[in-house]
């Protein structure tokens, strides 16, 4: 993983890393609140659900970020 210390990152890709794990960071945040409301007796299925979508929102903009600052890999 590179560090946002490194001198041969732009700004911008500094910006899009530190974005990239706040992104991170909140996904694993929604997966803890998804688990812990699955855990009640009768757990708010319609909050479940939103959740859930706004926890793929998040793993797809991750997945857009993860497409720019990291390199191609050729197998």
């Amino acid at each position: 993983m590179m560090n946002d210390d490194d001198p041969f990152l732009s700004e911008e890709e500094k910006a899009l890393h530190a974005r990239l794990r706040e992104l991170r960071l909140e996904h694993s945040d929604l997966d803890a609140s998804i688990e812990a409301l699955l855990r009640l007796p009768q757990p708010d299925q319609l909050m479940v659900a939103r959740l859930k979508r706004k926890k793929l929102t998040l793993r797809d903009e991750i997945v857009k970020i993860e497409a720019i600052v990291l390199p191609d890999i050729i197998a």
